[in-house]
């Protein structure tokens, strides 16, 4: 028998006000019931969803969160699929979320250096034969982007479930959401370091560079970046600023700095281990950074 496929997916709940949520994660009879309605809403939109198996972490996470190297999330659920029981008697829904004394596992402990974000994402899996998990898949999307909107009932669940205040809620593929965040980098002036992060995601033995005009020089290899470090000097040298008005290129160096640590923080949010390299400007920088 051929191992089953899967399908990663998120319900993305985006909050009123950004306020965050009052509980990070829901009881287990509030869980079961969040992922049966998940798993209606999406069987209405997309034949051939009911045949599967829906696995749902009915734990809320900021969206760097689902997007990291290896999937973590969607690979601890595709774990807690693999063991759970009445595998062969036809489609489950399955749910996780908080334990019977309300205390929420590891796995699913959200970072709460992440917790001030307006949208919030579960993630979910859709587990079964490959040919079915592929058209499954195929018609998801091409259609949740357009047709995703959860239906009101399901919505009320997660609002009351999470005691949050939720504006929006809707269903998107990891690919979609992917794109999403890719558009919201690009707003933000974030959009060559998204290349690295995609590249980490999709393409993880991929050797990937940042190396565009003024912005910090980075290298992907192996799900880590080397980031060139530079001191005001090693600086002025590799990026050929000429010896001048020294208050001005201090105020330039210190806003290269703060790019740094921005790019450093994004790339941690993903789950992408930032290694600095000391550069002094007389080596060359992509030299060191590959060794």
């Amino acid at each position: 028998m051929a191992e089953p496929a899967i399908v990663r997916g998120v319900f993305a709940l985006e909050l009123a006000g950004g306020l965050a949520p009052d509980r990070a994660a829901l009881s287990p009879a509030q869980a079961g019931e969040l992922a049966a309605a998940v798993g209606r809403d999406l069987a209405a939109l997309v034949d051939g969803v009911a045949g599967l198996d829906l696995v749902l972490a009915a734990a809320h996470f900021d969206p760097a969160e689902a997007l990291r190297p290896g999937w973590p999330l969607h690979q601890r659920l595709q774990e807690l699929h693999a063991r759970a029981p009445g595998r062969g008697d036809g489609p489950r829904v399955l749910a996780f979320g908080a334990d019977a004394a309300g205390a929420v596992p590891l796995p699913f402990q959200a970072d709460p250096a992440l917790a001030g974000g307006g949208l919030r994402v579960l993630p979910f899996l859709l587990v079964g034969a490959p040919d079915a998990a592929r058209a499954v898949n195929e018609a998801l999307e091409e259609k949740l982007l357009q047709f995703g909107m959860a239906t009101p009932g399901t919505a009320l669940l997660a609002q009351d479930g999470f005691a949050a205040k939720i504006e929006h809620a809707r269903y998107l593929t990891a690919h979609d959401l992917a794109a999403m965040m890719a558009m919201q980098y690009d707003h933000q002036g974030l959009a060559p370091l998204w290349n690295l992060v995609e590249a980490a995601l999709l393409a993880p033995d991929a050797v990937e560079w940042l190396d565009a005009g003024a912005e910090p020089l980075l290298r992907l290899e192996h799900g880590e970046v080397r980031m060139a470090l530079f001191d005001p000097a090693g600086w002025c040298a590799h990026y050929r600023h000429g010896q001048g008005d020294c208050d001005r290129l201090q105020r330039v160096y210190d806003h290269f700095m703060a790019r740094q640590r921005q790019f450093a923080a994004v790339l941690e949010a993903h789950g992408i281990p930032v290694l600095f390299v000391h550069c002094d400007g007389q080596d060359d920088a992509r030299a060191l950074l590959a060794a």
